[in-house]
């Protein structure tokens, strides 16, 4: 399944039904007065939070969604039945932003969370509610009201209790495949990840949700290397954990490349950077990267954030980096 985090619907209330204009006429009642009903009222558009989905799939390959419009009213006093409501379900996590102002209507975070983003109008009322001592016999009637007719833009951020940073290559789906259920591609090129992937993590009678967010690189924060698209997912989580590559075969300094991530988010959000953060140098297996090791680390405990040295491949130092998010989350 395609992985689709943005997507613009266009939605349509239902129309109120038309009031009747109507005239009792039965056997030895020549008189028997207006009785034509009511329009019944159209129906709602709703938006519905739900962990059944994980992506705006559905929503960007089907944007247009109309409301069932209410029915007119009948003689004898009968209203129109009122339109049935559609529901359109979405991940939890999702935003809606009204198109034409970027205004945020609703953030849907929870399960079963819904918001009402178009409202059907009201039916018109038949011509039995006009009568009055003076007018006994009005011939006219309402109209129903249109429904309303707006735009969306839905945008995706997933909820995850640790989001990985890092590099492409940096090793995070190995790790995400590692520590839980996730089997997200991997392979020994950059950008393998092109679409967040969450796995549930079970540690010591513990749960946390962990994101492996697709690779960052310098520049991220303006757009570059889709980075605006991917920096998204990570402002909801509650721990970020950089993961950075130690191996030989990278070109970058470790101690950059640290720098540089810490950077990019804090330009896309400075409240980024105030979130609880663990730093993880990755690929320690290999003799080379062991070397250079304690001088990433005390590199980074220099400047205040805990520090890990770990395999994602052999599992070396993964039960350490469970604990203190453990630790972390539940305290």
């Amino acid at each position: 399944m395609d992985f689709i985090d943005e997507s613009k619907i266009y939605v349509q209330a239902g129309n109120g039904g038309n009031g009747c204009c109507s005239f009792r006429r039965e056997k030895y009642v020549p008189k028997g007065g207006p009785d034509g009903g009511d329009g019944g009222r159209g129906g709602d558009v709703i938006v519905e939070a739900s962990t059944r989905v994980h992506t705006l799939l559905d929503q960007r390959y089907h944007p247009h969604y109309k409301a069932e419009r209410g029915q007119h009213g009948k003689g004898k006093n009968c209203t129109g039945r009122s339109g049935r409501d559609l529901v359109i379900t979405v991940p939890v996590g999702t935003i809606i932003r009204d198109a034409q102002t970027g205004d945020i209507v609703a953030d849907l975070v929870k399960e079963g969370q819904s918001a009402v983003i178009a409202r059907g109008g009201s039916g018109g009322r038949g011509n039995a509610r006009f009568a009055t001592p003076t007018l006994q016999a009005p011939r006219y009637c309402e109209p129903g009201e249109p429904g309303e007719v707006k735009e969306f833009v839905l945008e995706l951020k997933l909820l995850a209790d640790v989001g990985l940073v890092g590099f492409p290559n940096a090793g995070k789906s190995t790790l995400i495949s590692r520590v839980s259920s996730a089997r997200p591609k991997i392979a020994d090129y950059p950008f393998t990840t092109l679409t967040p992937n969450l796995g549930m993590v079970r540690w010591k009678d513990r749960d946390f949700v962990m994101a492996d967010i697709p690779g960052i690189i310098e520049g991220a924060h303006t757009g570059v290397g889709l980075g605006l698209r991917f920096l998204r997912h990570i402002e909801r989580t509650r721990i970020i954990l950089y993961l950075i590559d130690l191996s030989p075969d990278t070109e970058r300094d470790p101690r950059d490349e640290f720098t540089v991530l810490r950077r990019e988010l804090q330009a896309y959000s400075p409240e980024l950077v105030e979130r609880k953060q663990l730093v993880v140098l990755n690929k320690c297996d290999l003799p080379e990267a062991r070397q250079r090791a304690g001088e990433v680390v005390a590199f980074v405990k220099d400047r205040g954030y805990p520090c890990f040295t770990a395999s994602a491949a052999s599992g070396e130092g993964l039960a350490e980096i469970q604990d203190e998010i453990i630790r972390i989350l539940y305290g």
